[in-house]
Protein backbone atom coordinates (compact mmCIF):
# COMPACT_ATOMS: atom_id res chain seq x y z
CA UNK A 1 0.00 0.00 0.00
CA UNK A 2 1.41 3.60 -1.14
CA UNK A 3 1.85 6.25 1.09
CA UNK A 4 1.55 10.09 0.81
CA UNK A 5 4.21 12.39 2.68
CA UNK A 6 3.73 16.41 2.74
CA UNK A 7 7.22 17.99 3.33
CA UNK A 8 7.67 21.46 4.55
CA UNK A 9 11.63 22.38 4.41
CA UNK A 10 12.82 25.66 5.34
CA UNK A 11 15.96 27.61 5.22
CA UNK A 12 17.56 28.97 2.09
CA UNK A 13 15.71 26.31 -0.29
CA UNK A 14 14.49 29.17 -2.86
CA UNK A 15 17.16 29.79 -5.65
CA UNK A 16 19.90 27.42 -5.16
CA UNK A 17 17.81 24.79 -7.77
CA UNK A 18 16.34 23.00 -4.70
CA UNK A 19 13.47 21.76 -7.29
CA UNK A 20 15.20 20.82 -9.67
CA UNK A 21 16.80 18.19 -7.53
CA UNK A 22 13.66 17.11 -5.20
CA UNK A 23 12.02 16.06 -9.17
CA UNK A 24 15.11 14.54 -9.90
CA UNK A 25 15.14 12.55 -6.58
CA UNK A 26 11.90 11.81 -6.07
CA UNK A 27 11.98 10.32 -10.13
CA UNK A 28 14.89 7.88 -9.30
CA UNK A 29 12.89 7.03 -6.19
CA UNK A 30 9.83 5.79 -8.52
CA UNK A 31 7.53 8.51 -6.44
CA UNK A 32 4.56 10.85 -7.87
CA UNK A 33 3.52 14.47 -7.04
CA UNK A 34 4.87 17.72 -7.11
CA UNK A 35 7.21 20.38 -5.63
CA UNK A 36 6.91 24.52 -5.32
CA UNK A 37 8.28 27.28 -3.59
CA UNK A 38 5.71 28.46 -1.00
CA UNK A 39 5.31 32.48 -1.27
CA UNK A 40 7.81 33.30 1.96
CA UNK A 41 10.79 33.14 0.11
CA UNK A 42 12.27 30.53 2.33
CA UNK A 43 9.93 27.62 1.86
CA UNK A 44 9.69 24.40 -0.58
CA UNK A 45 6.64 22.47 0.06
CA UNK A 46 7.18 18.95 -1.31
CA UNK A 47 3.71 16.14 -1.67
CA UNK A 48 5.04 12.67 -2.71
CA UNK A 49 3.47 9.44 -2.89
CA UNK A 50 4.85 5.83 -3.43
CA UNK A 51 6.23 2.91 -0.61
CA UNK A 52 7.37 4.23 2.21
CA UNK A 53 10.54 3.45 1.92
CA UNK A 54 11.12 5.57 -0.84
CA UNK A 55 9.37 8.43 0.90
CA UNK A 56 11.69 8.09 4.12
CA UNK A 57 14.74 8.63 1.48
CA UNK A 58 13.15 11.10 -0.11
CA UNK A 59 12.86 12.82 3.43
CA UNK A 60 15.92 12.01 4.44
CA UNK A 61 17.41 13.65 1.10
CA UNK A 62 14.96 16.91 2.12
CA UNK A 63 16.63 17.33 5.51
CA UNK A 64 19.81 18.10 3.51
CA UNK A 65 19.01 18.94 -0.36
CA UNK A 66 21.44 20.30 -2.99
CA UNK A 67 24.59 21.31 -1.67
CA UNK A 68 23.81 24.72 -2.37
CA UNK A 69 20.88 24.67 0.22
CA UNK A 70 20.52 25.28 3.66
CA UNK A 71 17.89 23.84 5.95
CA UNK A 72 16.70 24.90 8.89
CA UNK A 73 13.52 23.05 9.12
CA UNK A 74 11.98 20.78 7.74
CA UNK A 75 8.14 19.37 9.24
CA UNK A 76 6.30 16.27 7.84
CA UNK A 77 2.51 15.18 7.53
CA UNK A 78 2.13 11.03 6.53
CA UNK A 79 -0.96 10.00 4.92
CA UNK A 80 -2.49 7.16 2.91
CA UNK A 81 -1.82 8.04 -1.07
CA UNK A 82 -4.70 9.63 -3.04
CA UNK A 83 -3.39 8.33 -6.69
CA UNK A 84 -4.07 11.29 -8.20
CA UNK A 85 -0.95 11.84 -9.24
CA UNK A 86 1.01 10.13 -12.42
CA UNK A 87 4.41 12.09 -12.54
CA UNK A 88 6.41 14.27 -10.12
CA UNK A 89 6.53 17.43 -11.32
CA UNK A 90 7.31 21.36 -10.16
CA UNK A 91 4.34 23.34 -9.59
CA UNK A 92 4.21 27.02 -10.21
Amino acid sequence: MNRSILITVSGRVQGVAFRHYTVKKAVELELTGYVRNLYDGRTVEILAEGTEESLNDLLEWANIGPGSAVVDNVRTLWDDASGQYDCFSIRY
